[in-house]
């Protein structure tokens, strides 16, 4: 599918990983927590976050390894053990919550361009010059990647190290600064009846912390342009360990120098503001660039990502034919011209809507619950079955114990986005039925089997619900 010179070495695959996760969300973590969770229940939330994504982590790297045939990551094993709808819905939810996610950094970037340059009209990154100003930016990110895979990834590698300089900076002074006493005060949130009980702000701060980490399947995306197929798992788990370690700190730190209703009234980037109060105007300035620099490529990684999940799904006849088109240096343009046309889209509809960046986080983040949910699924199945573990009784029971807990931890993730964001998700979900009843048509095969057009049926259902819910004010964006 690809030559020799657009493949992908393990430092290169980590950093589409570290890269893909370390974008806006760590310079906005202090704020995005402080405002649903005290200390304690941050605590316990990221013991969850970290048991349930290393078992995510896990999980890739299992299939990675046991299912080398399988390219593409995501969505093909929900295709593989579900069915054809099931790997598409996997593949449409994906590649929605990875456009998304590119407008939300949109709106961060302008956000905090606002924020050094006041008086340049940015406001909070959803202002008409703002608007004007990322479209600019999308499309020269568009015609970079048209340049070609690997050299993309390349700059991406650059700016993933460029951007390390400044979090490392921040630990190093918020260690110094951090206070036990800061930290312990009001420990569970007792003194503000608005966090609600322990339960409830874990379970509010979870998209948060989800979406700090998605990006954590990157390269198992990539896994038909690795260099070495071992590669991806590696690439995958040394990633996810080094990015936890990351945003545990840098959110535990913080909550030891301001107390909960200061972090939580902080405007984003909220890292610029915990600094600026330990050193003065200088820290605020350097977490600013540290993001400029982290969202440049962030959003470089999340446009390679976009076009690639379409293609590698266009591959395998999952998507329409029309995606699989590569230019003279094996980039999928079509793939790439409806992603950020798309983008483009809805970088208008912000300005209308006046989406903050928050909500577009959620949204985000609630569309790729599915494609992590069938993952975690499919390994169970692989485990349950003994498919791949013939002479490795051993190895199977871990495995589909890992798998398991997995599962368990995509399903609490649906409990915890709520009944708003699961009926947006399906409005975002219903129109993908026309590229996949397209597909089916150049296969020469039916649309749904009987049970996929019972799943179908829900989906629209929820769609109607939320498309009642947007014209009737009880939903919003």
């Amino acid at each position: 599918m690809t030559d020799s010179t657009q493949k992908l070495r393990l430092g290169a695959l980590i950093a589409l990983v570290v890269g893909s996760m370390v974008g806006g969300g760590i310079f906005s973590l202090p704020q995005n927590i402080a405002a649903s969770a005290s200390a304690g229940a941050t605590l316990i939330g990221w013991l969850i976050t970290g048991v349930g994504m290393l078992t995510l982590a896990f999980v890739f790297q299992t299939l990675a390894n046991r299912k080398p045939q399988l390219d593409g990551g995501v969505y093909v094993y929900a295709k593989a053990g579900f069915g054809d709808y099931m790997g598409f819905s996997s593949a449409w939810g994906y590649w929605i919550s990875a456009w998304i996610g590119n407008v939300s950094y949109m709106v961060l970037l302008f956000s905090t361009l606002g924020y050094i340059f006041p008086n340049a009209g940015f406001g909070e990154g959803n202002t008409l010059v703002a608007i004007i100003c990322a479209s600019v930016l999308l499309w020269l990110l568009h015609f970079l990647v048209l340049r070609g895979i690997k050299e993309a990834a390349f700059i991406n590698t650059v700016t993933t190290i460029a951007k390390m300089v400044p979090l490392a900076l921040f630990i190093i002074i918020a260690v110094i600064a951090f206070k036990l006493d800061v930290f312990t005060s009001d420990f569970w949130g007792e003194s503000n009846s608005e966090l609600g009980s322990v339960m409830d702000q874990v379970r509010n701060m979870m998209l948060v912390t989800v979406w700090v980490f998605i990006g954590i399947e990157g390269a198992s995306i990539f896994s038909a342009r690795a260099e070495k197929r071992s590669d991806v798992g590696k690439a995958t788990v040394l990633g996810f360990i080094g990015v936890l370690l990351l945003l545990v700190l840098v959110n535990l730190l913080s909550q030891g120098i301001l107390a909960q209703a200061q972090l939580a009234g902080l405007k984003n980037p909220s890292m610029a503001g915990v600094l600026e109060h330990v050193v003065g105007p200088w820290g605020a300035m350097l977490i600013s660039i540290g993001l400029i620099v982290s969202l440049a490529g962030a959003l470089l990684s999340w446009t390679l990502l976009c076009a690639e999940i379409l293609f590698a799904s266009a591959s395998d006849h999952t998507m329409p034919a029309f995606l699989r088109k590569e230019n003279a240096n094996k980039v999928p343009v079509n793939a790439l011209w409806l992603s950020n046309g798309l983008i483009q889209l809805f970088l208008i509809i912000t300005l209308f809507n006046d989406a903050t960046y928050l909500k577009l986080l959620y949204l985000a983040t609630s569309m790729i619950l599915v494609p992590y949910f069938w993952s975690s699924a499919y390994a169970v199945l692989l485990a349950v079955r003994g498919e791949t573990y013939e002479n490795d009784a051993g190895q199977r029971n871990k495995d589909l114990l890992i798998a398991l807990i997995s599962t368990v931890y995509a399903i609490w993730l649906v409990y915890a986005a709520g009944v708003q964001y699961l009926l947006l998700s399906a409005l975002l979900y219903a129109p993908g039925a026309i590229l996949f009843a397209k597909a089916k048509h150049e296969l020469g095969q039916p649309v749904f089997t009987g049970v996929e057009k019972l799943i179908f049926l829900g989906v629209l259902i929820g769609a109607g619900i939320a498309a009642y819910g947007l014209y009737a004010g009880f939903l919003s964006l």
